[in-house]
């Protein structure tokens, strides 16, 4: 997600853990915690589409 929210396009197709806003909107988002996530993006990459299918296979 980038910093300006008025463009969200791309940002939505991948997910960056690099700022705190950008956890917690992922997060809530994905119905997930930290770690999960963090661990969804170290098995399958900073896809948000990846993530999500990997987050609801567990």
């Amino acid at each position: 997600m980038s910093d300006n929210k008025s463009k969200t396009g791309a940002d939505r197709k991948l997910i960056s853990l690099e700022q705190a806003h950008e956890l917690r909107d992922w997060m809530k988002s994905l119905g997930c915690t930290e770690q999960q996530l963090r661990d969804a993006v170290k098995a399958v990459g900073h896809s948000a589409e990846a993530v999500r299918a990997h987050l609801a296979k567990k």
